[in-house]
C-alpha cells in the first residue's frame, strides 16, 4: 500500500533540539538517577522503633549483630535515644550517693564536649549515605545516625556492672581495706573497661568505610576514654550537705554586731598584752599563734583550741600562745581572726620574743581555694582573706627568724614556695592541686590537725618526725573515707638553718 503521508521537504524542516524530547502538552520532569546494567538499585532505609536501637546496642555489647540491617533512625529518634541514655547514666550515678543528693551540673556537662569530638571523628570516618547504601557487603552497617544510636547503648551492660562494682565498695559489701580485695576490685574494673571499649570498637568495625578512617575514630574514642577517667573524675551527684545539716545539726550561732561587742573586742587586747610572757634569758622559747578565720564551721574553733593546748602542754608555751578565732561563741573571749588582728598579734609576739633565737609556731586553719587564699568569713562582719605573700612580707618586716608554719586548708601546698626560707619549716595539709579532708560540719577535727598535733605531737617534740608519722595515717583515713579527688598529699619544707634550732629545742623539751 502506498504511503498516504506527503513527502517531506527537507529544506523546510524545522531544527529539533535533541534535548527537547518532551511530548506536546506535558511538563518536563526532573531526571532520575541512572544505574548501570546489573547494578542493584538502593532501597530506601527502613525505620525501626526506638526500642530496636536500644536492643541492638545491647546485642552489640555482647559482640553480636545488632540486627538493624540498613535501617536509619529518624532525627527525633536520635534525640530521644540520646536523652534516654543520659537519663540512664544519671540514674546509675545517683545510686552511688545514699540519702539526699544534689546534681553537680558542671561535673555532668563538662565531659559532653568529648561527645562533639567523637561525632566529628565519626562524620570523618563514615562514608556518605548514598555511597554506604551501595555497599553490597551484608556484614556492614551504614550511617552516622545508626552508629550514634547504637553506640549510645553499647556500653550500657558494662556500665551496669561497673556501677554494681562501685556500690560494692560504697555500701561496704566488699572489704576494700584488704589488699586482696583491692586487687580484685581493680582487676574487675580494668576488665569491665576493656569490655566496653572492645564492644564499641567491634561495633564501629561493622560500619562501612575506609579501614584507616575507622581506625582514627577508634583512636579518638580510646584517647577520650582515658582522658575522661584522668581529668574528669568528678561524679555528677554529691551528698546534699545542706539537707544533712538541716536534719542533723541546729542552726549555727550568728554574730550580733553591737556596741557592746566592739567594746568587748577592744578590751581583750590589753589583757592579752599583759598575759603574754616575755622571753627567758638563755632559753629557746616557743611562741604560738593560732588563726581560724572561718566562722561557719565549728571544726576550726575546736581545732584552734586543741592546737593551743598541745603547744602549752608539750612545748613549754604556757603563757606564750595567742588564739584568734572567728566564731559567735568566742566573740566575748577571743579576738577576731582578721588580717589586722593577725598583724597586731604577730607584732606583739615579736616584741616579747628573742626574734633571732626563739621559735614562732603559727597554725592557720580554714578552707582554702585554688588561688591559695585562706577563706575568711564572720557575717555580718566583713573579713578579708590572707595569702602566703602577705604573710611572708609581714613576718619578714617584723624580723621573726625561726618559724614553724602549719597551714591546714585545701590546696595549701601553694603556700610552700612563698613561705619557704632557710629559717622556716612549712607544713601543709595538701599539695597545690588537691583538697584536704575533714573540714565539714560533722568533723571534730581536720584530718591534718588531728593526725599531726592531736596524735603525733603528743608523742614526740620533733615536727619533722611527727609529719613523717602522720603521712600513712592520713593516707589510710582518706582511703577509708573514699576521698573523691584522690590523696591530699601533705607537703613539708625544712630550711637548712631552722633544723638545728628545732633539734636543740627537741632536746630541751625531752629533758623536762
Amino acid at each position: 500500500m502506498r504511503n498516504s503521508q506527503p513527502p517531506v521537504d527537507w529544506d523546510d524542516t524545522v531544527a529539533i533540539d535533541d534535548e527537547d524530547t518532551t511530548p506536546l502538552g506535558l511538563e518536563p520532569t526532573a531526571p532520575g538517577p541512572v544505574w548501570a546494567v546489573g547494578e542493584a538499585k538502593p532501597v530506601p532505609p527502613e525505620r525501626l522503633p526506638w526500642w530496636r536501637w536500644v536492643g541492638g546496642g545491647c546485642r552489640a555489647a555482647l559482640w553480636l549483630s545488632p540486627e538493624v540491617g540498613h535501617a536509619q533512625p529518624s532525627p527525633w529518634q536520635v534525640l530521644w535515644l540520646t536523652l534516654l541514655g543520659a537519663a540512664l547514666q544519671l540514674g546509675l550515678a545517683r545510686l552511688e550517693v545514699t540519702g539526699p543528693a544534689v546534681l553537680d551540673w558542671r561535673a555532668w556537662l563538662v565531659p559532653w564536649w568529648m561527645t562533639l569530638v567523637v561525632l566529628w571523628a565519626a562524620w570523618f570516618a563514615l562514608p556518605p549515605r548514598r555511597e554506604a547504601e551501595q555497599d553490597p557487603d551484608p556484614w556492614h552497617l551504614h550511617g552516622l545516625g545508626s552508629w550514634f544510636a547504637l553506640t549510645t547503648f553499647v556500653t550500657l551492660p558494662a556500665q551496669l556492672a561497673l556501677q554494681l562494682l562501685s556500690l560494692s565498695v560504697l555500701r561496704e559489701w566488699l572489704a576494700f581495706e584488704s589488699p586482696r580485695a583491692q586487687q580484685v576490685y581493680w582487676g574487675l574494673f580494668v576488665l569491665l573497661v576493656l569490655w566496653a571499649l572492645s564492644a564499641v570498637l567491634r561495633l564501629t568495625a561493622r560500619f562501612a568505610g575506609p579501614r584507616w578512617r575507622l581506625g582514627v575514630l577508634a583512636l579518638v574514642m580510646g584517647a577520650l576514654t582515658v582522658l575522661s577517667v584522668w581529668q574528669f573524675p568528678d561524679r555528677p551527684w554529691a551528698p546534699d550537705e545542706s539537707a544533712a545539716l538541716a536534719a542533723d545539726t541546729p542552726e549555727p550561732p550568728r554574730l550580733h554586731l553591737s556596741q557592746a561587742t566592739f567594746e568587748t573586742q577592744q578590751a581583750l587586747w590589753p589583757a592579752l598584752e599583759q598575759g603574754l610572757l616575755p622571753q627567758r634569758e638563755g632559753v629557746t622559747e616557743v611562741y604560738g599563734l593560732v588563726f581560724a578565720p572561718y566562722a561557719e564551721e565549728a571544726v576550726f574553733r575546736r581545732e584552734s583550741q586543741m592546737v593551743g593546748d598541745v603547744l602549752r602542754q608539750r612545748f613549754d608555751a604556757d603563757g606564750r600562745v595567742l588564739t584568734l578565732i572567728n566564731h559567735a561563741e568566742t566573740a566575748d573571749s577571743l579576738p577576731w581572726a582578721t588580717p589586722q588582728n593577725l598583724r597586731r598579734a604577730l607584732g606583739l609576739i615579736a616584741q616579747r620574743m628573742d626574734r633571732e633565737h626563739d621559735v614562732l609556731v603559727l597554725y592557720l586553719t580554714s578552707h582554702g581555694a585554688q588561688d591559695f587564699k585562706l577563706a575568711a568569713s564572720h557575717w555580718p562582719l566583713e573579713v578579708e582573706p590572707i595569702d602566703p605573700q602577705w604573710l611572708r612580707s609581714t613576718l619578714d618586716e617584723l624580723g621573726i627568724q625561726n618559724r614553724v608554719l602549719a597551714i591546714s586548708a585545701c590546696y595549701s601546698g601553694g603556700w610552700i614556695t612563698p613561705l619557704a626560707s632557710d629559717t622556716s619549716l612549712v607544713m601543709t595539709a595538701a599539695d597545690a592541686t588537691h583538697t584536704s579532708y575533714g573540714c565539714g560540719h560533722r568533723s571534730e577535727l581536720t584530718f591534718f590537725g588531728r593526725a599531726l598535733f592531736d596524735e603525733q605531737l603528743r608523742q614526740t617534740h620533733s615536727f619533722t618526725e611527727a609529719f613523717k608519722r602522720m603521712l600513712p595515717v592520713i593516707a589510710e583515713r582518706e582511703q577509708q573515707a573514699q576521698k573523691p579527688d584522690g590523696p591530699s598529699n601533705p607537703q613539708i619544707s625544712v630550711g637548712a638553718r631552722v633544723g638545728p634550732v628545732l633539734s636543740a629545742l627537741e632536746q630541751r623539751l625531752g629533758k623536762r
